[in-house]
């Protein structure tokens, strides 16, 4: 299954924040996992429907919507920050 992504204003403005190159990272780790479902994704830790993507240092918080086929992007934040 191929999903498509689905940002929210503040994944949005949290990648804005980033440099060029960590933005870039991160993108071709969504692509990855919007496309062929592969990637560091586990179950966060007492959330029944939240997800977390691990690229390096950095953390995507996202849930995944299997009827529509859609992965909606949270937050994308620096790891000591990502669980707050």
């Amino acid at each position: 299954m191929i999903w498509h992504l689905a940002w929210s204003e503040t994944a949005l403005k949290d990648m804005e924040r980033l440099d060029l190159r960590t933005r870039e990272r991160i993108m071709r780790a969504l692509d990855r996992l919007a496309e062929t479902s592969y990637g560091d994704v586990k179950r966060i830790q007492g959330q029944e429907r939240e997800w977390r993507l691990r690229v390096g240092d950095w953390r995507v918080r996202l849930s995944f919507e299997s009827d529509t086929g859609i992965i909606r992007l949270f937050r994308v934040r620096h790891r000591r920050e990502a669980y707050r």
